[in-house]
């Protein structure tokens, strides 16, 4: 069952080529930078600002922020450029006027800029509007370093499927799976028990669930750890964002739940270790730094030099390690719940998160109905008889659409109860 989408278990896929040290130093690899305004985006480009004569930019895009994408674009020589708001064309034309970028504007333009000849792109579109610009560097053989969560949560079947199809070779660029994919080429399929992925349980890792039900905004964008964009700061907080993980490496590594543990580990140092049959547990350490999983990506099939701290374990002194109290913290429950579910149900549960975090950061709700809305929006779903398998991208967008619209209609309540 492991995917043929990545190299997987110490074994050399079909989609991956083999490792040519040589060959792949050699040569200047061609990029494209999805979401490159970013935090992922903003890490990537430091590191690619680090080697100018190792890459080429072939296009980058980013959401509103034209003036940021236009800096880059002339920065880095981009050949193509694109911006997700479709009003904002004209302003990012008039930014990178006599340059010889190209300009692009809107959804279709997003699509273009990934299925542009980049050897290598980085996928950090946030939310589901992340998945067609994937699909469209997937479905034409391309190196897919992947930061989008969605992808996988909404669409994690056929999204595989159709990278191994199309030969497309998929990394994952999040600390955790990254660390889990250096991790299991120590062993077999047949010789895994199980992976663990770490969390460091967020601001509220010690907070009583009274306390943690009238956190505010800002209480839960003080992550201890990492620096990372207001919602997966929120997710942290509330380790929906471990969820979202659970579900994606499943799908990623073709693993059945209950080969998936969480475990806590607040000094974010070890991001992830595998456990084989005999009894060896590999783990993968590092600072907790986003540059050094993308430089992983950046450089496979080789290592580059990395600008993250080195890691002083004398310095650090300890390391320690708690199971998730899923009474604290409900949303990791119901990752796996979606997961065992399946047909949708993993989509609706990101969608439904969404939703929730935009009311919770809007005021509309308390932190801890954030978990109690994405619950009941998943019950709703269920009890309708809604599921069925999700077969292309336009399906878990119609899911992910009416998932969405359901957790609107359920919030009046939810809110009400948490008054």
């Amino acid at each position: 069952m492991a995917s043929a989408a990545v190299l997987w278990f110490g074994e050399t896929m079909s989609a991956v080529p083999l490792r040519n040290s040589k060959a792949a130093a050699s040569a200047v690899r061609a990029v494209t930078v999805l979401g490159a305004t970013g935090s992922i985006g903003d890490s990537t480009m430091d590191l690619l600002r680090s080697s100018p004569d190792r890459y080429q930019i072939e296009a980058l895009t980013a959401n509103t922020n034209v003036e940021a994408l236009a800096k880059l674009a002339i920065e880095f020589d981009a050949r193509f450029a694109a911006i997700a708001d479709p009003n904002r064309l004209e302003d990012l034309k008039d930014a990178l006027a006599g340059t010889a970028t190209e300009c692009g504007a809107g959804e279709s333009a997003i699509i273009e800029a990934a299925a542009r000849p980049a050897d290598w792109v980085m996928a950090a579109v946030s939310g589901a509007a992340g998945l067609k610009p994937a699909l469209a560097a997937v479905d034409r053989g391309a190196t897919v370093a992947l930061a989008n969560k969605e992808c996988l949560v909404c669409a994690g079947d056929f999204f595989m499927q159709r990278a191994a199809k199309a030969g497309a070779c998929i990394l994952p660029a999040d600390s955790e799976h990254n660390a889990l994919f250096q991790a299991l080429g120590s062993g077999s399929r047949e010789e895994l028990v199980r992976v663990i992925i770490t969390a460091s349980g967020g601001p509220f890792r010690t907070w009583a669930v009274a306390d943690i039900e009238q956190a505010t905004l800002a209480q839960a964008l003080k992550h201890p750890n990492w620096s990372m964009g207001q919602k997966i700061t929120i997710d942290s907080a509330s380790m929906m964002n471990k969820g979202l993980e659970v579900i994606e490496a499943s799908y990623l590594f073709a693993l059945a739940p209950d080969e998936i543990d969480v475990l806590v580990h607040p000094q974010s140092i070890i991001h992830g270790m595998v456990e084989f049959s005999d009894r060896s547990v590999v783990a993968q350490l590092g600072a907790p730094d986003m540059r050094t999983p993308i430089a992983h990506c950046l450089g496979w099939p080789d290592r580059i030099v990395g600008p993250a701290a080195k890691l002083d374990l004398a310095k650090i002194g300890q390391l320690t390690f708690e199971e998730p109290d899923l009474d604290r913290f409900p949303a990791l429950r119901l990752a796996y719940d979606a997961l065992r579910t399946g047909h949708g149900a993993t989509t609706v549960y990101n969608a439904a998160n969404e939703v929730a975090v935009a009311a919770f950061i809007a005021g509309r709700i308390r932190f801890g109905a954030i978990a109690r809305l994405v619950e009941s929006t998943m019950n709703a779903w269920i009890r309708e008889g809604n599921r069925a398998p999700l077969t292309s991208a336009d399906d878990a967008i119609a899911v992910d659409h009416n998932a969405r619209n359901k957790a609107v209609t359920l919030l009046p309540q939810i809110a009400l109860k948490a008054s």
